[in-house]
């Protein structure tokens, strides 16, 4: 799912990390929106709210929309950085280290933060480290999938696939149709497992707050122990048919 590239990659990989990044980025949108009543995992609608709180004059919270953004762009700088310098190095834990910074940051501000303000500095902070997070999740799937899959948001989505099922009445061909198939599934999947990671993550969120983001790390250990177990047993197979 995380390890392979180029060639090697398929469509069942891709939609396996659609389908597990894109419902964990549900989750965490959804938490963010009943504990700090703002977005946590894209950055489009706080440019709307920074250009509205400067026309008030209120600039200090114009401010915090802005510095929004940049978190979310310094995950994605960050998650790229690592996944960079760790290639060079040992290639197989290149996507390890930015899935497990995740998980650390989600299951810190579970355990940790409590306010439910963004205009509160711990509410601020709180905004901050989630938008992070979402910058490191978006860049590494979008790096890993070749820019295929993009799970945090879905704009550009809808998009697509508005431009792939018109489409379908254009390209006949069999190859056109299978390759326009292939994509509107895959496309639907983000959005279908983002929708379902809202609608769990809100249900959860009546009972446990905000430690509904355990459920999101959760997730994330399982699509690397996913990826571990199914190298473990491709080292196997490999050894037992050189015997």
């Amino acid at each position: 799912m995380f390890r392979h590239h180029g060639k090697a990659r398929t469509f069942i990989h891709n939609l396996r990390l659609a389908i597990l990044l894109s419902f964990v980025a549900g989750l965490v949108n959804i938490t963010g929106v009943l504990e700090l009543h703002t977005l946590t995992t894209n950055v489009t609608g706080h440019f709307a709210y920074f250009a509205e709180e400067f026309m008030k004059k209120d600039y200090a919270t114009a401010v915090t929309f802005l510095l929004f953004t940049l978190c979310f762009l310094l995950g994605a700088f960050t998650s790229n950085c690592i996944v960079e310098w760790v290639l060079q190095r040992n290639p197989r834990l290149a996507h390890v280290v930015p899935i497990a910074l995740e998980i650390f940051i989600l299951t810190s501000v579970g355990l940790f933060f409590t306010s439910n303000s963004i205009y509160l500095i711990e509410g601020k902070l709180e905004a901050f480290l989630l938008l992070f997070a979402m910058g490191i999740q978006n860049s590494l799937v979008t790096k890993v999938s070749q820019s295929r899959v993009r799970t945090t948001h879905l704009t550009g989505l809808f998009t697509d696939l508005g431009i792939e099922l018109s489409q379908l009445f254009f390209y006949k061909k069999p190859e056109q149709q299978k390759k326009l198939k292939t994509n509107i599934y895959l496309r639907l999947s983000i959005i279908s497992f983002f929708f379902l990671g809202c609608v769990l993550g809100g249900l959860a969120y009546t009972f446990i707050g905000i430690k509904t983001l355990f459920i999101a790390s959760a997730v994330l250990v399982v699509a690397l122990l996913h990826d571990y177990l199914l190298l473990k047993i491709y080292v196997f197979n490999r050894k037992k048919s050189a015997l």
